[in-house]
């Protein structure tokens, strides 16, 4: 791949996707673009950036983005963020919404499914608290394909091998030969759509919790700060914003900071009652 080529690649995928792609991921980019080239049948990857260049292929441009785009989770990823929500956010919620008897919960970034199937489950851990209660989670990803798998609710052995519980996936799964599905009733809790962070989202309405952790790490400043004001607006303003274990807010922005009492969940700033230390919530420190 010449550096022009990479260049161009490197500026389609940044405007696309807000991926970030350093100038040492030429490998990255050679090896994935590589496969994705067999797959369609051309010829190399300089005659990819060609069609891409001059064909306005859109639906080839949504391909290179998937191939680029890392995909990784698996069920109750790092795990504290799911214990907080059983344990700190959702009982705050269900006092909250008492009277709405509603609950929306936002996965943005949502790959292939696990993050928002183990929410589902443990709503469903909850049930007797939440009879007769509407819930909706919004799964939302920018890859047509990790969607379709999301939606099949579909996962080998060594998928639900990483991080889920055996009593869960006796509970929620059928076994299908060498794979397990996510049961029905679970994956009608589930609403996943097609959505780039970087658009617009007002369609989408307010939640009471967003997840989106683990995909501001591939994107530069700019698209962080785009990203993080594109998404104030959706969360209610007592609602409860989660970032990855690697992920912050520092620097970023000043309309979400980290609980206090919480750390790891974030809240919007204007949230705070009169009297919290809002250097503390911010992270930042007395001078």
């Amino acid at each position: 791949m010449t550096e022009a080529d990479f260049a161009f690649l490197r500026l389609l995928l940044q405007q696309r996707s807000g991926l970030s792609l350093s100038v040492d991921k030429r490998y990255l980019a050679e090896s994935r673009l590589s496969i994705l080239c067999r797959r369609r049948g051309i010829v190399d990857i300089a005659s990819l950036v060609d069609q891409l260049r001059y064909g306005r292929d859109r639906s080839l441009e949504s391909a290179v983005v998937d191939a680029m785009t890392t995909n990784e989770t698996l069920f109750f990823r790092d795990k504290i963020p799911f214990d907080q929500f059983r344990d700190v956010i959702l009982p705050e919620r269900i006092a909250a919404n008492a009277g709405s008897r509603t609950l929306r919960i936002w996965c943005a970034a949502v790959s292939s499914g696990q993050e928002a199937y183990s929410l589902a489950m443990l709503i469903d851990e909850a049930a007797d608290r939440l009879a007769g209660w509407k819930i909706d989670i919004v799964g939302t990803d920018i890859s047509a394909e990790v969607l379709d798998k999301a939606r099949a609710g579909v996962y080998s052995q060594f998928e639900v091998q990483r991080g889920l519980p055996i009593q869960m996936l006796l509970k929620h799964f059928q076994q299908r030969g060498d794979t397990w599905q996510v049961s029905e009733r679970l994956r009608a809790m589930v609403d996943f759509r097609q959505h780039n962070l970087l658009e617009p989202n007002d369609h989408f309405g307010r939640f009471d919790i967003i997840f989106c952790r683990n995909v501001l790490i591939y994107f530069d400043v700019p698209t962080k700060m785009k990203v993080l004001d594109l998404l104030t607006p959706r969360l209610l303003s007592d609602g409860a914003f989660v970032l990855g274990t690697p992920e912050t807010v520092l620097g970023l922005t000043t309309k979400f900071a980290i609980d206090p009492d919480h750390r790891g969940i974030h809240r919007l700033t204007r949230s705070f009652p009169a009297g919290t230390n809002r250097l503390a919530a911010v992270g930042g420190r007395r001078r």
